[in-house]
């Protein structure tokens, strides 16, 4: 699927990025794993739909796009997107609870306890 130009894979996939597993009004970001570069809106749909297991966007890279703003398009990189809850070309507010899972996406992050 193209979002705003960018591909983006997953399952069932939207034109803001929300999939069969995460498709609430703020889930609108896809993230770039490290291990193929590739845009999926969460874990569960890299998990689905590839044929390796999945490597966070590495640390030392943390600086450069890898985040894409289903909404608006824009691509944040890892450490603009942890510092802030709503993208800041467009406005539009990211789900809190995605924190939850920073630690599957980006490396050198803890895990932390789900909130739900």
């Amino acid at each position: 699927m193209k979002v705003h130009g960018h591909e983006v894979r997953g399952v069932g996939v939207d034109s803001e990025t929300r999939c069969a597993h995460y498709g609430t009004e703020r889930d609108v970001v896809a993230m770039k794993f490290g291990c193929c570069e590739t845009y999926y809106p969460c874990f569960r749909c890299h998990a689905e739909t590839t044929d390796h297991d999945a490597e966070p966007w590495p640390l030392e890279r943390r600086d450069e796009p890898s985040v894409l703003c289903g909404a608006c398009g824009a691509e944040l990189a890892a450490q603009e997107y942890m510092g802030v809850d709503s993208c800041p070309e467009c406005g539009t507010r990211f789900n809190p609870a995605c924190a939850d899972h920073y630690h599957l996406y980006f490396e050198g992050v803890e895990e932390t306890p789900d909130r739900r």
